[in-house]
């Protein structure tokens, strides 16, 4: 049993509840912090929202993004496909003229042929055609995805395989599935922030709301791990692992 009155302090404060996808807790109070980018996911889609009369936004998670993109043109839906989710966006979203859509898997969209004049996509799978199939003749596709090596410092760090399911999912794959299924990619960039926690309670905060990381993450199974992850933060002053993002903007053939 591990003695550390600060360690079990952080492991408990972890058990704070999470909802929607809003990292506040741990971002607002500078217990997480991630690097930036050279390119910003609203600030391209703002422009394009302003130019379509219809869109959809792909795992709105609980609206928090989505919200903040107003004005919004005439016709707005948008899928979640997490339970949980999905009455906090219709609470937040629905007041705003937004039609929250709960879904299964994302290669089934409940929508007629040709519907959006613009797709957009942060963090959510998606098929190719299935998009494809939903957007306008010269309809718009923008994605920011992350990749299959998205953090596997945690993985290393607490001495657990790395989830092979997603290994291939990156930049090239993705542009070239695109191209094979009907899109011309007008715009393409893939990066590597890092990530940092300052930290162990902000650690297993973000863990829980990411459970494709580890599944069945369960803190107790890993507190040697954990804890020797917590010296490291006192030393060091926090701990460090490489994230996995690419952008893809892409136009119907």
């Amino acid at each position: 049993m591990i003695l550390d009155l600060e360690f079990e302090m952080y492991v408990n404060d972890a058990e704070k509840p999470f909802s929607g996808w809003d990292f506040s807790y741990i971002t607002d109070s500078g217990r997480m912090a991630s690097g930036m980018l050279s390119w910003s996911y609203g600030s391209l889609v703002i422009p394009l929202i302003g130019k379509v009369s219809s869109m959809l936004d792909m795992g709105t998670g609980g609206g928090e993004l989505l919200s903040k993109l107003q004005p919004f043109p005439a016709k707005v839906c948008a899928t979640e496909g997490y339970l949980p989710n999905v009455p906090i966006a219709r609470e937040r979203l629905e007041p705003l003229g937004v039609k929250v859509y709960q879904i299964g898997e994302d290669d089934i969209l409940p929508f007629d042929n040709t519907v959006f004049d613009l797709v957009i996509n942060k963090h959510e799978s998606y098929s190719p055609l299935e998009v494809k199939r939903v957007l306008t003749s010269d309809g718009i596709f923008v994605t920011q995805q992350v990749g299959g090596s998205d953090c596997i410092g945690i993985n290393e760090a607490l001495r657990v395989p790395i989830n092979g399911e997603f290994s291939h999912w990156n930049l090239a794959f993705a542009e070239k599935e695109l191209c094979e299924n009907g899109f011309v990619v007008l715009e393409a960039k893939e990066e590597y922030p890092v990530q940092r926690f300052y930290d162990i309670g902000a650690l297993l905060y973000y863990l829980k709301a990411i459970p494709w990381q580890i599944p069945d993450f369960k803190s107790n199974d890993y507190l040697d791990e954990l804890y020797r992850i917590h010296e490291m933060i006192q030393v060091k002053g926090y701990f460090e692992v490489k994230q996995h993002r690419f952008l893809l903007k892409a136009k119907v053939k």
